[in-house]
């Protein structure tokens, strides 16, 4: 992936214009289409990974601020859900144009916000209003069901919108992947509380506001910003709430899943991964290097789909190990507005204590660290990128999620060995398999245990086909229809085509 153009210092320059006014207002709600404080006037200090400066304040919400979303999403609901589909697919076309004339905006807000590398957050924004224009085309279409005939009836299928839901985002990528939970939600007609997550909340609000200015009406989309066990468990609980799209760690899903129980909430869950990818002696070394590398080391590792355990067959383990980690070395840390940065800070000092926690880990379980495995001496939540080498299937750096530019490698010699390594761990999101034997790919991919999976490539996001995992890795799946299928109801209609026998009690 090309550098964007540019130089640091220009880009700290344009940073400051963008930073202004946040910095004067800071992040409020944005609730019933107005702007507000939280309704206790409490806010909390959101700082940048990059320095620790302070970003801005940021409203912080209780149940009170929750309740008065849900209220404008429930009132909004009847009329959004009526308006011609046409029409709701007019107005995210619009938010998709809103998003691109400020894909800059976005952009830098989110590296200063996450510590991301300009270099794939400059595509971020564009993402994003993909997202919005591959939805909206989908909109009118979202209700179409089957005629399904019996000898007696015609039977019909249509859908429904499920009514208000909650979106609850991650504090990686947070604008691509609010996109991706919202568009869709709108298009289905449903209406929207959001909650950002408390380390990167800025842009959720920057989106809203493109939103109603492109035209979406007041309350339909609803922000709430503040911290899980407050705003985050009050709109889990919320009666109002049909549903809540979930993007975080396994163990926060399942607290939701709790939260949920009482109102029957319908979920769906995307949620952690150790994703293996399994490099066979047969594979293209070369590109399956490039692969590996890309999908652990881009934005920062901090992604559930990288590839955090690289299976290498022990016959070309040697040889692929030292290319992989001569060009680790060479990986380039940095600010994330440096358009040579390829790895950026980690989103914040809870995280980046948990990330380096594992390099003591690796030493005391007698693994090998390769490359890396220390944090640079500088401002800001930088490590090296990490490789762990000599390292077996049963320990931690094998079987918990890092979450970081942290690689952990094992040998195996057989096909079947590779499978219950792979297999070995209690999530299931992504496998990536490196083997030009169709028949052997075939086979692997039959019995790996992941809900997604790419063979001779890295992840390729096509956005009409299911995105989601098994195990502890999530419920439900995103992408074309199937997220129509969590956000509408399923309505079954019959219509009798004669005077069939109706049974006569009580004659």
């Amino acid at each position: 992936m090309a550098a964007p153009k540019g130089n640091l210092q220009d880009n700290l320059k344009k940073l400051e214009g963008f930073l202004a006014p946040l910095r004067e207002n800071g992040v409020l709600n944005h609730i019933g289409g107005k702007k507000v404080p939280a309704a206790s006037g409490a806010t909390f200090d959101n700082h940048s990974p990059v320095d620790e400066s302070l970003v801005c304040s940021v409203a912080r919400s209780s149940a009170q601020d929750v309740d008065a979303a849900a209220k404008a999403a429930k009132e909004a609901f009847p009329a959004w859900r009526d308006m011609p589909a046409t029409e709701r697919r007019k107005i995210l076309h619009r938010i998709a144009d809103g998003i691109v004339e400020r894909a800059e905006e976005i952009a830098f807000l989110e590296c200063q916000d996450t510590g991301q590398a300009l270099r794939f957050m400059s595509k971020a924004a564009l993402r994003g209003a993909e997202n919005f224009r591959f939805f909206a085309d989908r909109a009118p279409s979202a209700r179409d069901g089957r005629s399904l005939p019996s000898p007696t009836l015609l039977n019909i299928t249509t859908r429904v919108p499920i009514g208000p839901v909650g979106v609850i985002t991650p504090w990686n990528t947070p604008f691509m992947l609010s996109t991706w939970k919202i568009a869709p939600a709108l298009a289905a007609g449903c209406t929207v509380v959001h909650k950002p997550a408390e380390f990167s909340p800025v842009t959720a609000s920057l989106l809203l506001e493109i939103a109603e200015n492109a035209g979406l009406p007041a309350g339909v989309w609803n922000l709430v910003n503040g911290y899980g066990e407050d705003a985050g468990k009050a709109l889990t609980e919320h009666r109002d709430i049909k549903a809540i799209a979930f993007v975080g760690e396994s163990r926060t899903g399942s607290m939701i899943m709790k939260q949920g129980a009482d109102t029957l909430k319908r979920v769906h869950f995307e949620l952690g991964g150790k994703n293996p990818v399994i490099v066979f002696e047969d594979a293209d070394i070369d590109r399956a290097l490039d692969a590996a590398i890309f999908m652990i080391y881009s934005l920062n590792g901090e992604r559930c789909t990288s590839s955090s355990r690289l299976l290498v067959q022990s016959s070309i383990r040697d040889a692929f190990q030292e290319k992989l980690v001569e060009r680790i070395n060479r990986i380039k840390v940095g600010h994330p507005l440096d358009p040579q940065t390829e790895i950026g800070p980690l989103i914040h000092k809870t995280h980046f204590d948990k990330v380096t926690s594992y390099f003591d880990v690796a030493r005391a379980e007698g693994a090998t660290i390769a490359a890396g495995g220390e944090a640079l001496d500088c401002e800001g939540h930088y490590v090296k990128p990490t490789l762990f080498t000599g390292a077996r299937r049963d320990m931690r750096i094998a079987q918990e999620e890092i979450f970081g530019p942290v690689l952990t490698a094992i040998s195996f010699e057989t096909e079947q060995e590779a499978l219950e390594i792979a297999n070995g761990v209690e999530y299931g999101l992504t496998g990536y398999v490196w083997t030009n034997d169709l028949t052997r790919a075939l086979r692997f991919t039959d019995r790996l245990e992941a809900g997604m999976i790419w063979v001779n490539s890295e992840n390729v996001r096509h956005l009409p086909t299911p995105f989601g995992g098994v195990k502890s890795s999530g419920i439900g799946r995103d992408g074309g229809d199937w997220s129509f299928e969590f956000y509408m109801e399923q309505k079954h209609i019959g219509l009798a085509t004669g005077q069939h026998a109706i049974p006569r009690l009580g004659a």
